[in-house]
């Protein structure tokens, strides 16, 4: 656990060598401002909340988290440092976890960049700001669970191009494992537990509480356990692709 803070802050500087942290940065507060502002119709609606801000999340992270995640692992693979990465003094559980808290860590920082979106909503109206500070938790747990998936598909690729790819299609399926569509293509033959552990799996369902401020244990376990599994198959794939 010693090499854990220094991998950490590796990483996280990492970000800040190329344009790349700089272009998410913007891309999202600009995508963040249109969807709330315009698709999401909030002076139209009249109420002093961030909800047309959150409501957007799940699936502005779709496309902007797996453009992070995709360079943890393959950019490694495909320029040869992940040997040498593996030859330091680091153990499996610190590359894995230092890599994704530093990607999380950046995630939070252009989450934390739309504290305007607070102060304009307060000073519209008397928002519930307890609900809000909720759904920044929420979103930053969606995120993360985003990023643990997309470690785990760079882990799986050279490319990072298709690390985003797959990272983006299993994002998806999460996304939409709670809509109806997908619940009646198990109606007719699975029994009722398989439905509901399908739709128990939705990042919408579990998100849509929390971003309201409804703050349940299972909902934070769910993030928290995803988030843990999947950093534990992108250590188990690293070591599949060592050996080979």
């Amino acid at each position: 656990m010693r090499q854990l803070p220094v991998l950490f802050k590796r990483e996280l500087a990492s970000y800040f060598t190329t344009p790349l942290a700089y272009v998410f940065i913007v891309i999202f507060l600009v995508l963040s401002g249109v969807f709330t502002f315009y698709l999401g119709n909030f002076f139209e609606s009249g109420q002093a909340n961030l909800a047309p801000f959150f409501a957007f999340h799940p699936w502005l992270y779709l496309f902007l988290v797996p453009a992070i995640a995709m360079r943890l692992w393959a950019e490694e693979r495909k320029s040869g440092t992940i040997e040498l990465l593996m030859t330091l003094p680091v153990t499996r559980f610190e590359a894995v976890t230092g890599k994704f808290l530093a990607a999380w860590a950046f995630a939070g920082l252009a989450l934390l960049l739309t504290f305007p979106m607070i102060i304009t909503v307060n000073y519209l109206g008397e928002p519930d700001n307890g609900a809000i500070i909720t759904g920044y938790i929420g979103s930053w747990l969606l995120a993360g669970a985003y990023l643990a998936i997309g470690s785990c598909m760079s882990a799986l690729a050279k490319n990072q191009v298709i690390a985003f790819i797959l990272a983006v299609s299993v994002c998806f399926l999460f996304i939409v494992s709670g809509f109806p569509m997908v619940l009646d293509g198990f109606s007719g033959w699975a029994p009722q537990w398989v439905i509901d552990a399908v739709a128990s799996l939705s990042f919408l369902t579990r998100f849509d509480a929390i971003s309201k401020g409804v703050i349940d244990l299972r909902d934070l376990l769910y993030f928290l356990t995803l988030i843990a599994a999947w950093l534990a198959a992108t250590a188990v794939v690293i070591d599949l692709k060592k050996a080979d």
